[in-house]
């Protein structure tokens, strides 16, 4: 079985200063090329997509950030699956607007 999922990713490079605008990019771009379905937020990042696809990607986004010499890197992350019927990110936004 595939489970699809939607997450919340906030990831946080410690040890950076104050902005930490050049390592989110570096994340987002990831993201982008992945090919997932997603939505950049103020404080975050939805994905949504498989299991296996979106928690590799969570796998490469500290990868990503450690190879690029930040030593540590906190991330919170929420998540969601459901068995009953198909829902994507848009479904929920749809239907408390």
């Amino acid at each position: 079985m595939v489970i699809s999922v939607i997450v919340d990713l906030c990831v946080i490079p410690m040890g950076v200063g104050v902005s930490v605008s050049k390592e989110v990019k570096q994340c987002v771009a990831l993201i982008k090329a992945s090919g997932l379905n997603y939505t950049v937020h103020a404080y975050g990042t939805n994905i949504e997509g498989p299991w296996d696809d979106v928690f590799a990607l969570v796998k490469a986004c500290h990868e990503t950030l450690h190879d690029s010499g930040v030593a540590r890197v906190s991330s919170t992350l929420k998540v969601g699956t459901r068995t009953d019927k198909m829902s994507a990110m848009a479904d929920k936004v749809d239907a408390v607007q």
